[in-house]
C-alpha cells in the first residue's frame, strides 16, 4: 500500500531548524522528543520511540515500532532504537560530540507529558553515558507551536468545513424526545464519514475529550473533573461527562460543543439550541456571551495581552450581573475566556489570567464565552480565530446565533 508523508518534507525542516536555533539561544545541546504529538509535529510520523534532535546537526528518529512505516513517512533519518538499556549510549555513538570529556550538556525533554517512570529511566540512562540529566524544554515546544504554517490552517480550515456540514445535516434529526446519546452519535456519524479521525486530543494529565459535548437541560450544568464550564451526567462514573441517556426537552438549553480532526489538526466549536423558546434569564446569558466574543474578536490583533483581553470580559460579566455564572458555577468555574487549538485542544496561548503573552500572527485561538446556571444549563458559544496582521479572522464557518427549532 502507498504510504505517503503527510507533513511537507520542508515544513519539517523548517520546525527542526526553529528548535535548533531556540536550543542554541537556550544553551541546550539536544532535545528528546517522546510524546506522540510532539514527535508527530517535528517528524511527520507518529511511530513508537523517541526523536533526537540535536542542537546542531541531523534529528534521529530512533524507532521501536515500525520502523517501516516511520521511514515511509517522515524525512528525517531513521534508526532502531533497540534495547532500551542501550539508549545512552547509542545516543554517545551516534553523536560523539556529546561525550566531549569535561563538556556540560543539557538536554531538553517534553517533561510536561513524560511519565515519570521513562524520565527517571532516561535519566539514568544519559547519566551512565556520561551524557547529562534532563531539563524542561516544553514550554519551548508549546511556543513554537503557537505559530500555524498555512498548511496547518488549511487543515484546521478543512475541519471547520466538517463540522459546519455535519451540524447542518444533523440538526434535522434534533428533536423533542431524542437522547442526547442518539443524536451525538447522528453527528458523529456525520463527521466521521467527512474523515474526522474519531478523537480530540489534549495535552493536560488525565483530561480527555471525544467528539465533544452535546448536553441539555440541567444536565450541563452537572460540573465534572473536566476543565471546562460544562459537564454533563456521561455515561456513568466511568465518563462522567457529555452526553448520557436523557432525552432531549423543550423549552431548555441544548449545548452543542464539538470538534473535528482533521490530518491531526482540530477545530472547536459551540452554539445554543433550543426546542422552542429559552427562559428569559438564560436567553439574556446567551446574548451576552454574544456581545463577549464580539468584544474579545476585536481585541484580538497582534500584540494584544491574553491577560487583558481575559480581564475585559470579566468586567462585561460583572455589569451584567453574571459574574457568578461565568463559564462554570461556584467552585467549579474555569478561569478562562479562550485557548489555542493545533494538533490538541488546549494549545497556547491561553485568554486567562496571567498569561502575559502578547498575540502574533499565525496563532488559533477558541474563544467560548459561557454561562452556568445550576438546576437550569448552561448557555454560550464558540468560534476558533487566526490571528493576521489586520486581526482575528474567523475560522469557524457554522453560522452565529441562537438555533430555534420548532
Amino acid at each position: 500500500m502507498d504510504i505517503k508523508p503527510d507533513i511537507p518534507t520542508e515544513l519539517v525542516r523548517q520546525r527542526i531548524e526553529r528548535l535548533q536555533k531556540v536550543m542554541q539561544s537556550e544553551s541546550m545541546d539536544a532535545f528528546i522528543l517522546t510524546q506522540n504529538i510532539d514527535i508527530y509535529y517535528f517528524s511527520g510520523s507518529m511511530q513508537n520511540g523517541f526523536l533526537f534532535i540535536p542542537c546542531i546537526g541531523e534529528a534521529t528518529f530512533y524507532v521501536r515500532r515500525s520502523i517501516q512505516r516511520a521511514k515511509l513517512e517522515t524525512p528525517v533519518q531513521v534508526a532502531e532504537l533497540g534495547a532500551f538499556r542501550q539508549f545512552g549510549q547509542t545516543l554517545r555513538t551516534d553523536y560523539p560530540s556529546l561525550g566531549r570529556e569535561g563538556a556540560k550538556l543539557r538536554i531538553a525533554a517534553d517533561l510536561d507529558v513524560l511519565p515519570a517512570q521513562i524520565y527517571l529511566k532516561l535519566s539514568e540512562l544519559l547519566s551512565s553515558a556520561r551524557l547529562c540529566e534532563l531539563v524542561d524544554g516544553s514550554a519551548h515546544i508549546r511556543k513554537l507551536r503557537m505559530i500555524k504554517a498555512a498548511w496547518e490552517i488549511g487543515r484546521i480550515e478543512s475541519a471547520a468545513r466538517v463540522v459546519a456540514e455535519a451540524l447542518e445535516e444533523s440538526l434535522n434529526e434534533l428533536k423533542e424526545g431524542i437522547s442526547e446519546l442518539a443524536w451525538m452519535a447522528r453527528v458523529e456519524y456525520e463527521l466521521r464519514v467527512r474523515g474526522h479521525i474519531g478523537m480530540m486530543r489534549l495535552r493536560g494529565y488525565n483530561q480527555e475529550i471525544t467528539t465533544g459535548m452535546v448536553i441539555s437541560g440541567a444536565a450541563a450544568a452537572v460540573p465534572t473533573y473536566f476543565d471546562g464550564p460544562a459537564g454533563g451526567l456521561g455515561l456513568g462514573a466511568a465518563s462522567p461527562q457529555s452526553v448520557s441517556r436523557s432525552t432531549i426537552h423543550r423549552d431548555v438549553p441544548i449545548l452543542i460543543d464539538i470538534g473535528c480532526c482533521i490530518d491531526g489538526y482540530v477545530i472547536d466549536q459551540t452554539r445554543t439550541a433550543v426546542i422552542g423558546e429559552l427562559p428569559e434569564a438564560l436567553m439574556r446569558a446567551y446574548e451576552v456571551s454574544e456581545s463577549i466574543i464580539v468584544a474579545a474578536e476585536s481585541q484580538m490583533i497582534p500584540g494584544a495581552i491574553c491577560t487583558k483581553i481575559y480581564e475585559d470580559a470579566l468586567q462585561q460579566c460583572a455589569a451584567a450581573q453574571l459574574s457568578d455564572h461565568f463559564m462554570g458555577y461556584g467552585a467549579d468555574q474555569a478561569k478562562f475566556l479562550g485557548h489555542g487549538i493545533g494538533l490538541e485542544i488546549d494549545e497556547w496561548p491561553v485568554l486567562a489570567k496571567g498569561f502575559n503573552m502578547p498575540l502574533e500572527e499565525g496563532m488559533v485561538i477558541a474563544v467560548e464565552p459561557k454561562f452556568t446556571f445550576p438546576g437550569q444549563g448552561v448557555v454560550g458559544i464558540e468560534n476558533s480565530y487566526l490571528i493576521t496582521e489586520h486581526g482575528a479572522r474567523a475560522l469557524t464557518f457554522t453560522k452565529t446565533g441562537l438555533i430555534v427549532l420548532p
